[in-house]
């Protein structure tokens, strides 16, 4: 399951972000990866933990668990700090499949990577290439959103970023442990909530609508892992 969240930020505020993104310090993007990702990744990162990255994700988080698109397809317990990247000219991030558990960086916290989220700060025209191109059951998909966007699809799936050759691509990525472990199980989920939140607007009054929404929770509950 692939779902755009449209304007996770404001344009104003995409503006401002970027701004402070294109003034910091960056190291290189080998630092977060694992051995096999490492041999593929052509990047720059923010530090983690930077005072930078921290106040910008206290921002994105909090609009994300107050965005009903998220909620109703993430269905998230608990995420890993959004980390920030750029892909210059020549950068890229060849096929991989992340890393099953991340570890938060001065912590003992874990979490089981089911989804992965990329938001871009960079509008189409600013550069091309750099398309986030994912492989799964849905077939082959590439995105490339407008800045303050956000994709999230199955951290699952083998996915790349296609080498950028003009400009520079900064976006923000982070993994959700579900509550909800198995995709299919969430995908149905997430179909069951689209179509109780349209009846509710087109008949609120029909008694099926309290069957079907008895049903979603019925299902939630054999299926949440807390």
């Amino acid at each position: 399951m692939l779902v755009h969240i449209p304007a996770v930020f404001t344009r104003d505020e995409v503006l401002r972000i970027r701004e402070a993104l294109e003034a910091a310090q960056w190291v290189d993007g080998k630092v977060t990866a694992g051995y096999q990702s490492a041999q593929a990744k052509n990047n720059i990162q923010l530090p983690e933990g930077s005072p930078l990255a921290k106040e910008i994700s206290q921002a994105m988080l909090e609009r994300l668990w107050q965005n009903p698109l998220f909620m109703s397809a993430a269905l998230p317990n608990k995420v890993f700090p959004p980390l920030f990247n750029c892909y210059r000219s020549g950068d890229d991030f060849g096929y991989h499949i992340d890393n099953a558990v991340r570890q938060v960086k001065g912590s003992a916290e874990r979490v089981r990577t089911d989804l992965s989220s990329t938001l871009f700060f960079s509008d189409p025209d600013e550069y091309d290439g750099g398309e986030l191109t994912i492989q799964d059951t849905y077939g082959v998909q590439q995105v490339k959103l407008p800045a303050g966007d956000l994709v999230l699809y199955p951290a699952s799936s083998l996915h790349k970023v296609a080498p950028v050759t003009r400009g520079a691509r900064f976006a923000s990525f982070f993994w959700t442990q579900s509550l909800v472990r198995e995709d299919s199980q969430r995908a149905l989920l997430f179909e069951m909530d689209n179509a109780i939140q349209q009846l509710t607007q087109d008949v609120p009054d029909h008694p099926a609508l309290t069957q079907l929404t008895g049903s979603y929770h019925n299902l939630l509950r054999r299926w949440v892992e807390v």
